[in-house]
């Protein structure tokens, strides 16, 4: 079989074929990972540049133009199956179909906001004829569906939009490097902004506090408009500001040493389109405490590797948290290691894409 993994999104005119994978590692892994799975893989990017290397088996193509530029190429690949990426480049995947009739196009969701006004009908016209729509949990088609965008018998397939290469290591030698420490260890990596929520977290730690050993909250975070916002509320607490540490960004090559020193990994997103810091802090063995929301929900199978909680609900993570840290420790971090190993390493994510794109290739 042969397959296009097709990415709209030009990056950065400055950078050569080689850093761009370098700076979008899923471009690499996914493709690669598809690959070893016995499926041939074409990466099409649509680029300033015109370019083309191959790694792992793959071979990248680099086309600058337009989607109908981007379309010949596609079509110069021969491919049995389009697997494109983001439903919001509608002009790029009507191209395609245009220049491959018989061909279907998957599409996968890369989160965001279902698209309102005119960019709703938009995306309506890009996805009316395309074979698939692909999400990290098939629940998250039905707000699409609902606005129009996905037709009612279009195939909804879950495959995961990335994995990761991290692995567990020692939790001693962890906190001696990062110097991370509490009982619990409890470790936050996002965004500090409205839908990942910090300050339910905060309150969360808050009432949980006087029932927990020596609690510290480790936040990790590159982007943070509510920075003043969670300052004002640990520095207000008395509580808080002797347990709560906020470390700013932390490089992504020392990352993983910080989820291996952690008891626990928390976030209280209230829409994701799937969790690329709960999939690494998994791999890790580090046990989640997150939103019940449906890409996390199917990350952690329903809880398996650690609890899930309502969006929002201060209460209910408080409660959580101090389960969480009266259970076997140990137990929970083979939990966590293994619910990964089973559906999230790359393995499981190139047999997703396999058996979607087999569905698909068989309804030609």
């Amino acid at each position: 079989m042969r397959v296009v993994y097709l990415n709209c999104l030009r990056p950065p005119a400055d950078l050569g074929p080689e850093a761009v994978l370098a700076a979008w590692p899923t471009l690499a892994q996914v493709p690669a990972a598809v690959s070893r799975a016995g499926v041939h893989v074409d990466v099409v990017v649509a680029a300033t540049v015109e370019a083309a290397l191959q790694r792992d088996g793959v071979a990248y193509w680099f086309v600058p133009g337009g989607p109908r530029r981007v379309a010949e190429a596609v079509a110069g690949c021969e491919p049995d199956v389009v697997h494109q990426q983001s439903l919001h480049f509608a002009r790029h995947t009507r191209a395609v179909q245009r220049r491959l009739p018989r061909v279907p196009v998957l599409v996968q969701d890369h989160g965001g906001q279902v698209p309102q006004g005119w960019r709703r009908l938009v995306a309506a016209w890009g996805a009316r004829h395309i074979g698939g729509a692909a999400f990290t949990a098939r629940e998250q088609a039905e707000p699409y569906r609902r606005s129009g965008i996905l037709r009612r018998g279009t195939p909804v397939f879950e495959v995961l939009e990335s994995s990761t290469l991290f692995t567990p290591g020692d939790q001693a030698a962890a906190r001696a490097t990062t110097g991370l420490h509490g009982d619990p260890c409890v470790l936050w990596v996002g965004r500090l902004d409205g839908n990942k929520d910090p300050l339910t977290v905060l309150d969360a730690l808050a009432r949980a506090s006087r029932d927990l050993p020596d609690p510290h909250l480790w936040m990790g975070y590159t982007a943070a408009p509510l920075l003043r916002q969670v300052q004002r509320r640990v520095t207000s607490d008395p509580v808080l500001c002797r347990r709560v540490h906020l470390l700013g960004a932390v490089p992504h090559d020392r990352i993983e040493t910080f989820y291996r020193a952690a008891d626990c990994f928390v976030l209280a997103s209230h829409v994701e389109g799937s969790g690329y810091a709960l999939l690494e802090a998994l791999a890790c063995g580090t046990p989640a405490l997150v939103t019940d929301i449906p890409s996390f929900r199917r990350i952690t199978a329903d809880g398996e590797a650690g609890a899930l909680v309502p969006p929002g609900d201060a209460a209910a993570m408080a409660r959580a948290l101090v389960a969480c840290s009266r259970v076997d420790r140990a137990e929970l971090r083979r939990a966590a290691r293994a619910r990964f190993e089973r559906g999230l390493s790359f393995a499981a994510l190139a047999s997703e894409h396999r058996e979607a794109y087999q569905a698909l290739a068989g309804e030609r």
